[in-house]
Protein backbone atom coordinates (compact mmCIF):
# COMPACT_ATOMS: atom_id res chain seq x y z
CA UNK A 1 0.00 0.00 0.00
CA UNK A 2 1.30 3.45 -0.94
CA UNK A 3 2.57 5.52 2.00
CA UNK A 4 0.33 8.58 1.80
CA UNK A 5 2.70 10.62 3.96
CA UNK A 6 5.61 10.30 1.49
CA UNK A 7 4.59 13.41 -0.43
CA UNK A 8 6.67 15.46 -2.84
CA UNK A 9 6.78 18.42 -0.44
CA UNK A 10 7.84 16.28 2.53
CA UNK A 11 10.55 14.61 0.46
CA UNK A 12 11.99 17.98 -0.62
CA UNK A 13 12.03 19.21 2.96
CA UNK A 14 13.73 16.08 4.29
CA UNK A 15 16.24 16.07 1.47
CA UNK A 16 17.28 19.62 2.31
CA UNK A 17 17.69 18.64 5.96
CA UNK A 18 19.78 15.61 4.99
CA UNK A 19 22.07 17.85 2.95
CA UNK A 20 22.32 20.23 5.92
CA UNK A 21 21.06 23.13 3.87
CA UNK A 22 19.47 26.13 5.52
CA UNK A 23 15.77 25.41 5.13
CA UNK A 24 13.90 28.65 4.53
CA UNK A 25 11.04 27.15 2.58
CA UNK A 26 11.77 29.36 -0.46
CA UNK A 27 12.92 26.53 -2.73
CA UNK A 28 10.05 24.27 -1.62
CA UNK A 29 7.63 27.13 -2.33
CA UNK A 30 9.03 27.46 -5.85
CA UNK A 31 8.75 23.72 -6.53
CA UNK A 32 5.18 23.74 -5.23
CA UNK A 33 4.34 26.17 -8.06
CA UNK A 34 5.63 23.66 -10.60
CA UNK A 35 3.69 20.87 -8.90
CA UNK A 36 0.48 22.91 -8.96
CA UNK A 37 0.92 23.74 -12.65
CA UNK A 38 1.53 20.10 -13.52
CA UNK A 39 -1.60 19.01 -11.67
CA UNK A 40 -3.67 21.51 -13.65
CA UNK A 41 -2.09 20.48 -16.97
CA UNK A 42 -2.54 16.79 -16.12
CA UNK A 43 -6.25 17.29 -15.61
CA UNK A 44 -6.61 19.08 -18.96
CA UNK A 45 -4.69 16.30 -20.71
CA UNK A 46 -6.96 13.73 -19.08
CA UNK A 47 -10.09 15.58 -20.22
CA UNK A 48 -8.75 16.56 -23.62
CA UNK A 49 -11.53 15.00 -25.72
CA UNK A 50 -14.15 16.78 -23.60
CA UNK A 51 -12.54 20.13 -22.83
CA UNK A 52 -12.38 21.69 -26.31
CA UNK A 53 -8.61 22.20 -26.08
CA UNK A 54 -7.64 19.65 -28.73
CA UNK A 55 -6.22 20.51 -32.14
CA UNK A 56 -4.07 23.32 -33.45
CA UNK A 57 -4.42 26.85 -32.17
CA UNK A 58 -3.90 28.47 -35.56
CA UNK A 59 -0.70 30.14 -34.35
CA UNK A 60 3.01 29.62 -35.02
CA UNK A 61 5.55 29.74 -32.19
CA UNK A 62 9.03 31.25 -32.21
CA UNK A 63 10.46 28.07 -33.76
CA UNK A 64 8.11 28.17 -36.75
CA UNK A 65 6.06 25.26 -35.41
CA UNK A 66 2.29 25.13 -35.21
CA UNK A 67 1.12 25.61 -31.65
CA UNK A 68 -1.46 23.27 -30.21
CA UNK A 69 -4.25 24.73 -28.11
CA UNK A 70 -2.93 22.80 -25.12
CA UNK A 71 0.57 24.26 -25.72
CA UNK A 72 -0.80 27.73 -25.12
CA UNK A 73 -2.86 26.62 -22.13
CA UNK A 74 0.09 24.83 -20.49
CA UNK A 75 2.40 27.78 -21.06
CA UNK A 76 -0.09 30.17 -19.48
CA UNK A 77 -0.59 27.92 -16.45
CA UNK A 78 3.13 27.66 -15.76
CA UNK A 79 3.67 31.40 -16.19
CA UNK A 80 0.84 32.15 -13.77
CA UNK A 81 1.75 29.54 -11.15
CA UNK A 82 5.43 30.48 -11.12
CA UNK A 83 4.97 34.22 -11.61
CA UNK A 84 3.03 34.39 -8.37
CA UNK A 85 5.68 32.65 -6.23
CA UNK A 86 7.46 35.91 -5.37
CA UNK A 87 10.94 34.37 -5.43
CA UNK A 88 11.24 33.90 -9.19
CA UNK A 89 12.98 36.71 -11.06
CA UNK A 90 12.97 35.37 -14.63
CA UNK A 91 10.82 32.86 -16.48
CA UNK A 92 11.83 31.45 -19.85
CA UNK A 93 9.56 29.25 -21.94
CA UNK A 94 10.18 27.40 -25.16
CA UNK A 95 6.96 28.97 -26.42
CA UNK A 96 8.08 32.58 -25.84
CA UNK A 97 10.59 34.45 -27.96
CA UNK A 98 12.30 36.15 -25.01
CA UNK A 99 12.59 35.51 -21.27
CA UNK A 100 10.06 37.22 -19.05
CA UNK A 101 11.50 39.41 -16.31
CA UNK A 102 9.03 39.65 -13.46
CA UNK A 103 9.00 43.37 -12.77
CA UNK A 104 7.83 43.04 -9.18
CA UNK A 105 10.71 40.63 -8.50
CA UNK A 106 13.37 42.27 -10.68
CA UNK A 107 15.78 42.71 -7.75
CA UNK A 108 14.47 40.19 -5.23
CA UNK A 109 13.67 37.19 -7.43
CA UNK A 110 16.32 34.62 -6.58
CA UNK A 111 15.60 32.02 -9.26
CA UNK A 112 15.47 31.57 -13.01
CA UNK A 113 13.01 28.90 -14.17
CA UNK A 114 13.08 27.54 -17.71
CA UNK A 115 10.54 25.11 -19.14
CA UNK A 116 9.04 23.35 -22.12
CA UNK A 117 5.36 23.52 -21.15
CA UNK A 118 4.16 20.57 -23.24
CA UNK A 119 6.79 18.41 -24.87
CA UNK A 120 5.45 16.13 -27.61
CA UNK A 121 2.28 18.15 -28.06
CA UNK A 122 1.95 17.15 -31.72
CA UNK A 123 1.00 13.71 -30.36
CA UNK A 124 -1.65 14.95 -27.99
CA UNK A 125 -4.65 14.43 -30.27
CA UNK A 126 -3.84 10.74 -30.74
CA UNK A 127 -3.61 10.08 -26.99
CA UNK A 128 0.17 9.59 -26.85
CA UNK A 129 2.03 10.48 -23.66
CA UNK A 130 3.29 14.06 -23.41
CA UNK A 131 5.10 15.96 -20.68
CA UNK A 132 6.38 19.13 -19.07
CA UNK A 133 10.15 19.66 -18.67
CA UNK A 134 11.62 22.19 -16.24
CA UNK A 135 14.98 23.50 -15.11
CA UNK A 136 15.89 25.84 -12.23
CA UNK A 137 18.93 28.09 -11.91
CA UNK A 138 19.97 30.63 -9.31
CA UNK A 139 20.34 34.20 -10.54
CA UNK A 140 23.95 35.43 -10.27
CA UNK A 141 24.47 37.22 -6.96
CA UNK A 142 25.68 40.41 -8.60
CA UNK A 143 23.35 40.38 -11.58
CA UNK A 144 23.69 43.55 -13.61
CA UNK A 145 20.28 43.64 -15.21
CA UNK A 146 21.45 41.78 -18.31
CA UNK A 147 18.88 39.08 -18.92
CA UNK A 148 21.27 37.19 -21.19
CA UNK A 149 23.96 36.84 -18.50
CA UNK A 150 21.38 35.59 -16.01
CA UNK A 151 19.70 33.08 -18.30
CA UNK A 152 22.53 31.77 -20.49
CA UNK A 153 24.13 29.54 -17.87
CA UNK A 154 25.61 26.11 -18.63
CA UNK A 155 23.71 23.05 -17.46
CA UNK A 156 26.26 22.45 -14.70
CA UNK A 157 24.71 25.44 -12.91
CA UNK A 158 21.25 23.88 -12.64
CA UNK A 159 19.92 23.71 -9.09
CA UNK A 160 17.18 21.29 -10.06
CA UNK A 161 15.64 19.71 -13.12
CA UNK A 162 12.76 17.41 -13.84
CA UNK A 163 9.75 16.50 -15.87
CA UNK A 164 6.14 15.54 -15.45
CA UNK A 165 4.90 12.73 -17.70
CA UNK A 166 1.20 12.65 -18.51
CA UNK A 167 0.46 9.07 -19.50
CA UNK A 168 -1.43 6.12 -18.04
CA UNK A 169 -0.51 7.79 -14.76
CA UNK A 170 0.97 11.21 -14.04
CA UNK A 171 4.58 10.88 -12.89
CA UNK A 172 6.91 13.62 -11.65
CA UNK A 173 10.64 12.86 -11.86
CA UNK A 174 13.15 15.35 -10.47
CA UNK A 175 16.63 15.91 -9.12
CA UNK A 176 18.28 18.59 -7.03
CA UNK A 177 21.75 17.13 -7.63
CA UNK A 178 21.41 14.40 -5.03
CA UNK A 179 20.01 11.50 -7.04
CA UNK A 180 16.73 11.12 -8.91
CA UNK A 181 13.32 10.42 -7.41
CA UNK A 182 9.94 9.77 -9.00
CA UNK A 183 6.46 10.56 -7.71
CA UNK A 184 3.09 9.39 -8.96
CA UNK A 185 -0.01 11.56 -8.69
CA UNK A 186 -2.68 9.89 -6.58
CA UNK A 187 -5.89 11.30 -8.09
CA UNK A 188 -7.94 10.26 -5.06
CA UNK A 189 -6.14 12.78 -2.82
CA UNK A 190 -4.60 15.08 -5.46
CA UNK A 191 -1.06 14.58 -4.18
CA UNK A 192 2.22 13.35 -5.67
CA UNK A 193 3.48 10.39 -3.62
CA UNK A 194 6.97 8.89 -3.70
CA UNK A 195 6.79 5.83 -5.97
CA UNK A 196 10.29 5.56 -7.50
CA UNK A 197 12.93 6.43 -4.87
CA UNK A 198 16.58 6.76 -5.88
CA UNK A 199 16.10 5.94 -9.56
CA UNK A 200 19.09 4.37 -11.32
CA UNK A 201 19.52 3.87 -15.04
CA UNK A 202 20.67 0.30 -15.79
CA UNK A 203 24.31 -0.02 -16.87
CA UNK A 204 23.12 -1.60 -20.10
CA UNK A 205 19.76 -1.94 -21.82
CA UNK A 206 18.19 -3.66 -24.81
CA UNK A 207 16.25 -0.80 -26.44
CA UNK A 208 17.33 2.00 -28.75
CA UNK A 209 15.10 4.94 -29.56
CA UNK A 210 15.49 7.14 -32.64
CA UNK A 211 13.41 8.37 -35.56
CA UNK A 212 14.94 6.12 -38.21
CA UNK A 213 12.95 7.72 -41.03
CA UNK A 214 15.75 10.33 -41.09
CA UNK A 215 18.57 7.78 -40.97
CA UNK A 216 19.83 8.59 -44.48
CA UNK A 217 20.55 12.14 -43.32
CA UNK A 218 22.35 11.13 -40.10
CA UNK A 219 26.15 11.53 -39.85
CA UNK A 220 28.09 8.43 -40.98
CA UNK A 221 29.14 7.55 -37.42
CA UNK A 222 25.51 7.47 -36.37
CA UNK A 223 24.50 5.21 -39.24
CA UNK A 224 27.36 2.83 -38.35
CA UNK A 225 26.22 2.84 -34.72
CA UNK A 226 22.66 2.00 -35.71
CA UNK A 227 23.97 -0.87 -37.80
CA UNK A 228 25.87 -2.19 -34.76
CA UNK A 229 22.76 -1.92 -32.55
CA UNK A 230 20.91 -4.20 -34.95
CA UNK A 231 23.79 -6.49 -35.94
CA UNK A 232 24.04 -8.87 -33.02
CA UNK A 233 27.80 -8.24 -32.87
CA UNK A 234 29.37 -8.30 -29.39
CA UNK A 235 26.08 -9.64 -28.01
CA UNK A 236 24.35 -6.50 -29.29
CA UNK A 237 20.79 -7.14 -30.34
CA UNK A 238 18.44 -4.29 -29.58
CA UNK A 239 14.75 -3.64 -30.07
CA UNK A 240 13.61 -0.32 -31.53
CA UNK A 241 11.07 1.76 -29.61
CA UNK A 242 10.31 5.37 -30.57
CA UNK A 243 7.36 7.32 -29.20
CA UNK A 244 8.14 10.80 -30.51
CA UNK A 245 7.70 12.54 -27.16
CA UNK A 246 11.09 13.22 -25.57
CA UNK A 247 9.78 12.88 -22.01
CA UNK A 248 8.17 9.51 -22.72
CA UNK A 249 11.16 8.14 -24.64
CA UNK A 250 13.60 9.29 -21.95
CA UNK A 251 11.42 7.97 -19.13
CA UNK A 252 11.57 4.50 -20.66
CA UNK A 253 15.34 4.83 -21.11
CA UNK A 254 15.72 5.91 -17.48
CA UNK A 255 13.78 2.87 -16.26
CA UNK A 256 14.92 0.24 -18.77
CA UNK A 257 18.31 1.47 -19.97
CA UNK A 258 19.53 1.55 -23.56
CA UNK A 259 19.96 4.69 -25.61
CA UNK A 260 17.94 7.59 -27.00
CA UNK A 261 19.32 9.40 -30.04
CA UNK A 262 18.34 12.68 -31.67
CA UNK A 263 21.30 13.18 -34.03
CA UNK A 264 22.09 16.12 -36.29
CA UNK A 265 20.66 15.76 -39.78
CA UNK A 266 21.13 17.46 -43.11
CA UNK A 267 17.95 19.40 -42.28
CA UNK A 268 19.12 20.35 -38.77
CA UNK A 269 22.94 20.20 -38.81
CA UNK A 270 23.13 21.74 -35.33
CA UNK A 271 20.51 19.36 -33.94
CA UNK A 272 16.85 20.05 -33.28
CA UNK A 273 16.26 19.76 -29.53
CA UNK A 274 16.61 22.91 -27.42
CA UNK A 275 19.61 23.00 -25.13
CA UNK A 276 18.08 25.09 -22.35
CA UNK A 277 14.55 23.69 -22.26
CA UNK A 278 15.08 20.02 -23.11
CA UNK A 279 18.67 18.77 -23.32
CA UNK A 280 20.07 20.34 -20.12
CA UNK A 281 17.36 19.10 -17.73
CA UNK A 282 17.31 15.65 -19.35
CA UNK A 283 21.10 15.48 -19.14
CA UNK A 284 21.12 16.42 -15.45
CA UNK A 285 18.57 13.71 -14.69
CA UNK A 286 20.49 11.14 -16.73
CA UNK A 287 23.82 11.85 -15.04
CA UNK A 288 22.28 11.88 -11.56
CA UNK A 289 20.82 8.44 -12.34
CA UNK A 290 24.16 7.06 -13.53
CA UNK A 291 23.70 7.62 -17.27
CA UNK A 292 25.52 9.74 -19.83
CA UNK A 293 24.28 12.59 -22.04
CA UNK A 294 26.29 14.15 -24.86
CA UNK A 295 25.93 16.13 -28.06
CA UNK A 296 28.21 13.59 -29.73
CA UNK A 297 31.28 15.72 -29.20
CA UNK A 298 30.91 16.97 -25.63
CA UNK A 299 28.95 16.58 -22.45
CA UNK A 300 25.59 18.35 -22.74
CA UNK A 301 26.01 19.95 -19.32
CA UNK A 302 29.35 21.52 -20.27
CA UNK A 303 28.01 23.40 -23.31
CA UNK A 304 28.14 27.17 -22.87
CA UNK A 305 24.89 28.50 -24.35
CA UNK A 306 24.89 31.49 -26.68
CA UNK A 307 21.18 31.74 -27.39
CA UNK A 308 18.05 31.10 -25.35
CA UNK A 309 16.65 28.84 -28.10
CA UNK A 310 19.93 27.17 -29.06
CA UNK A 311 19.55 23.72 -30.61
CA UNK A 312 21.80 20.71 -30.00
CA UNK A 313 22.00 17.02 -30.93
CA UNK A 314 21.23 14.75 -28.00
CA UNK A 315 22.50 11.25 -27.24
CA UNK A 316 21.53 9.94 -23.82
CA UNK A 317 21.48 6.54 -22.23
CA UNK A 318 23.21 3.81 -20.27
CA UNK A 319 27.00 3.82 -19.86
CA UNK A 320 27.56 0.74 -22.04
CA UNK A 321 25.63 2.04 -25.05
CA UNK A 322 26.97 5.58 -24.70
CA UNK A 323 30.58 4.46 -24.40
CA UNK A 324 30.16 2.28 -27.45
CA UNK A 325 28.68 5.24 -29.36
CA UNK A 326 31.83 7.21 -28.62
CA UNK A 327 33.96 4.57 -30.32
CA UNK A 328 31.99 5.14 -33.51
CA UNK A 329 32.43 8.91 -33.23
CA UNK A 330 36.17 8.23 -32.97
CA UNK A 331 37.11 11.27 -30.98
CA UNK A 332 37.51 11.87 -27.25
CA UNK A 333 34.56 13.33 -25.40
CA UNK A 334 35.03 16.89 -24.14
CA UNK A 335 33.78 17.48 -20.61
Amino acid sequence: MQDQTATFERHIHEQQLDQRRQVSGEFTWLLSGIVLACKIISEEVRRLGLSGKSGGAGAINVHGEEQQTLDIFSNKVLLECLGSRGNVGILASEENEAPIVLVENRDDGEYVVMFDPLDGSSNIDVNVSVGTIFSIYRRPENHNGSTASEVLQPGTQQLAAGYCLYGSSTVMVYTTGNGVDGFTLDPTIGTFLLSHPDMKMPDRGSIYSVNESYADSFPPYCRRYLHWLKSGEDDALYSSRYIGSLVADFHRTLLKGGVFLYPPTSFYPDGKLRLMYEANPIAMLAEQAGGIATSGGESILSIKPNDIHQRVPLFVGSPFEMQRLQTFIQRPLKV
